[in-house]
């Protein structure tokens, strides 16, 4: 017995037509995670300060702090939070990674890092930046990603802010006869419009153009650092709108905890990372930006691991030294987790002595979830695959690359070993390409049967 429908066939195809066309514009904002490298950190400093070996000398004094405080592995995985089965194997990994690669990012700052000074004083340290980065460009010794904080878009800076980031790049592309650092950014801060991130970009197109780069070349990053960013005047989240002004160069966004709870006019007793108001944010962020490619970054822990005494040491002053930085630790450690457990895989680092806190802390979170991850990832790759090979629809392939990121970012920096991640299934080739879909066409080709005659 024949079916009965309403609808004409011209009525539901003028129907899938607009479903269709929806579908593709949604596609193309939300082309989803690339699986690309994230820095676990980002770690700033200010500009007058920066050298070409300014990422070793704080791999050296982040090595320091580690072997003079927590030299044990027990010491130092219950410091950061890790379970003691896995004390040995942070601490080693923690350490091997101070010494290869302590900083992943740094941000060469003028602004808070830096301050006010006069124009001639400030013109001469971003030329001297400029050239430490083409001398440390030319001798491998930068940060896989590197970038510069310029001051914000205010009445009152914003003609300093312009003139930097000019006079920066124009010495920097002069050195290096236009290449610029693998994974370079430019942080824009406090952010009160959307006009501030259009203007940039305009200006980034301009030096662009002068200075012969490639277009796009120079890509941005925002700072959500004011309420501005999370409620505009008409009551709609600016975010959005300021992915769209940014016209394809945002490639990150970072929170700014002491700014934007100052904004809410809380008090400087209770602004810290996990503030209620922070998370609220922090959501918001997740909401506006997921899947749209743009990684996010947490903000930074504000009371830094130093020892209060120097010199030769009494009993108690060294137990108070060792207080301190121990407290300071623990908290620094809290606030890394907290950050990862809301799906913030990066935040910033203010001291060489936070490094070995955020990886160990980094390192445990990977470690602890290896066994249940990798056997997720197997049973969704077994199922996506299966559904493929008959002929199913399988359309959830941004989950199968979440959860291939989780590798990927914990291989990334060094808490996970490649060959711990073949317990997914995957082979190390597959693991490489760090796509999903990928690996579902791979496994597809292989298992079509041969063409008669090839």
């Amino acid at each position: 017995m024949a079916t009965r429908t309403t609808l004409s066939a011209k009525r539901t195809a003028k129907a899938l037509a607009r479903i269709h066309a929806a579908q593709i514009e949604v596609a193309a904002r939300y082309v989803g995670d690339s699986g690309a490298r994230q820095p676990v950190h980002t770690v700033y400093g200010g500009a007058h300060l920066f050298t070409r070996d300014t990422a070793r000398k704080l791999g050296e004094l982040a090595l320091r702090a580690l072997d003079t405080y927590a030299p044990d592995p027990a010491t130092f995985a219950e410091i950061v939070g890790a379970p003691a089965a896995l004390a040995t194997t942070v601490h080693e990994r923690v350490r091997a990674k101070l010494v290869r690669e302590a900083v992943e990012d740094f941000r060469i700052d003028f602004e808070d890092g830096y301050g006010n000074r006069p124009d001639d004083e400030e013109d001469g340290h971003a030329a001297a930046a400029a050239a430490e980065v083409a001398a440390g460009l030319d001798a491998g010794t930068l940060p896989p990603f590197l970038g510069i904080r310029i001051k914000p878009f205010s009445r009152e800076l914003a003609a300093r802010s312009i003139r930097t980031l000019d006079v920066f790049l124009t010495e920097l592309c002069a050195a290096t006869e236009g290449r610029l650092p693998e994974n370079f950014v430019v942080t824009l801060p406090k952010i009160t419009s959307v006009a501030d991130v259009e203007t940039l970009v305009w200006i980034l197109g301009a030096l662009e153009e002068r200075l012969e780069l490639d277009a796009g070349a120079l890509k941005l990053e925002i700072m959500v650092e004011t309420t501005h960013c999370i409620l505009d005047p008409r009551g709609r989240s600016m975010l959005p709108r300021l992915l769209d002004a940014a016209a394809g160069r945002m490639v990150a966004a970072h929170f700014g905890t002491y700014d934007y709870t100052a904004n809410c006019d809380i008090t400087a007793a209770h602004q810290r990372m996990g503030h209620p108001a922070c998370d609220f944010a922090k959501h918001l962020m997740k909401v506006a930006f997921a899947q749209t490619g743009v990684m996010l970054s947490d903000g930074a822990t504000n009371i830094m691991p130093v020892a209060p005494h120097r010199g030769a040491l009494t009993d108690d002053q060294q137990r108070a030294n060792r207080d301190a930085v121990f407290s300071a630790w623990r908290l620094h450690a809290a606030d890394v987790r907290h950050s990862l457990v809301n799906g913030f895989y990066q935040g910033w680092d203010l001291h060489p002595a936070q490094l070995p806190t955020r990886y160990g802390a980094v390192y445990g979170f990977f470690l602890e979830g290896l066994a249940a991850a990798s056997s997720r990832l197997k049973n969704f790759v077994d199922k996506a695959a299966q559904a493929t090979l008959i002929g199913d629809v399988f359309d959830d392939a941004a989950t199968g690359q979440g959860l291939l990121n989780y590798f990927l970012r914990g291989i990334s920096c060094g808490a996970v070993r490649e060959e711990e991640a073949l317990a997914t299934g995957l082979s190390l080739e597959e693991i490489r390409g760090r796509s999903f879909v990928k690996i579902l066409d791979g496994r597809r080709a292989a298992a079509a049967p041969a063409t008669p005659g090839a």
